[in-house]
């Protein structure tokens, strides 16, 4: 059952961080600012452990649903995990690397999606 679009995949993502009580989901548009990815996630966990618990529900459910995960990055120092989904890529952060980071000040010119509506059913 592999999501049929990017909406689709972008709310699988979002779920799954959701499902691990990720804190401060936010969704950045980086079409046309990013050659990157289309959107990234980014959110963040209050220990190592949520950090990582957030991280392995992302590439479950993504491998769970047809979506290739095409790599993982500082899982094991759960700090800053970035997990690359194509066009999706979620960026799992502990909080204070979070704050140091400011990935949202960083791409501030990006617009946000709405974060509700994505996990409505």
């Amino acid at each position: 059952m592999k999501p049929v679009n990017e909406q689709e995949a972008l709310q699988l993502v979002v779920r799954a961080a959701d499902d691990k009580k990720a804190e401060n989901i936010v969704v950045l548009n980086m079409k046309g600012i990013s050659l990157v990815a289309d959107y990234f996630v980014i959110c963040h966990g209050n220990s190592d452990k949520q950090v990582q618990a957030i991280a392995r529900e992302i590439q479950d459910q993504a491998e769970e649903h047809g979506l290739a995960v095409k790599r993982i990055e500082g899982f094991h120092e759960a700090k800053w995990v970035l997990v690359d989904l194509g066009d999706i890529v979620a960026h799992v952060f502990a909080k204070e690397e979070r704050d140091y980071y400011g990935l949202e000040r960083l791409w501030g010119d990006a617009p946000t999606e709405d974060v509700a509506a994505v996990l409505q059913p």
